[in-house]
């Protein structure tokens, strides 16, 4: 029998990076275990925003990274990026310029830059509070770019609603990603996850809604850190 990698032992790593635009655009990427030994391997890439006056740590505060590393390891999930963006522009808005600093030049570096499976089945994005807002309407907007769409008790605004129904209404039914929302059944913002919900449901849009004991807190957020992880890479399958 062969003997395992010694790889399969040991945790990924994080890297910082950092893109010279104005103002710069600050990241940091999770690399699975094994990826420098395995030259070959392309691999599917899950972007994660954090919630408004947050930076990128709150993801890894929270366990993103050791929970992927023990799922991981185990075998019990195919490996997989974590992207973190540390980005001031996440606190402004959503306008005509909302997320284009991800989308024209985060993403593309990344893929330039990593292994990555460089197509929208490849390709996740989520986030908790304003963050899971901001990844819904990233997704609405750029459908193409992503295969699925997590949003952890998002704060996504009834002002919103007109661009939301829009949006549902115009993505040709094929090409929804896959869809996971879900929030605590005490969280403030629990009315904003539910008109996404309903909007979905109304217009027979497939997705996952998951309503838990819990408020608007990372420690909701950290309790169902590895649920969200599992629920990502069930989505891709084994290269």
């Amino acid at each position: 029998m062969a003997t395992p990698p010694a790889c399969l032992s040991q945790p990924g790593r994080v890297e910082e990076g950092r893109l010279e635009l104005n103002p710069p655009l600050y990241f940091r990427v999770y690399l699975p275990p094994c990826y420098d030994e395995s030259p070959q391997r392309r691999y599917p890439t899950l972007y994660l925003l954090h919630g408004q006056t947050y930076t990128y740590d709150q993801w890894l505060r929270l366990g993103a990274v050791t929970v992927a590393d023990r799922l991981i390891l185990a075998g019990e999930v195919p490996p997989f990026l974590i992207i973190f963006p540390d980005d001031r522009y996440w606190n402004l808005p959503a306008g005509e310029v909302f997320g284009q600093r991800l989308v024209d030049d985060l993403i593309p570096y990344i893929d330039e830059t990593y292994r990555t499976r460089p197509n929208r089945d490849g390709r996740a994005i989520g986030g908790l509070s304003r963050g899971g807002g901001w990844a819904v309407h990233l997704v609405l907007e750029h459908w193409n770019l992503f295969g699925a769409l997590g949003a952890h008790s998002p704060a996504i605004f009834y002002e919103d609603r007109p661009f939301l129904e829009e949006r549902v209404q115009a993505i040709p039914p094929e090409d929804w990603p896959h869809i996971f929302i879900d929030i605590g059944d005490n969280d403030s913002e629990r009315g904003y996850a539910s008109l996404f919900e309903e909007l979905l449901t109304r217009y027979g849009i497939p997705h996952t809604w998951r309503l838990y004991a819990g408020d608007h807190s990372e420690a909701y957020w950290g309790a169902h850190v590895e649920e969200y992880l599992r629920w990502y890479a069930a989505n891709w399958s084994s290269p």
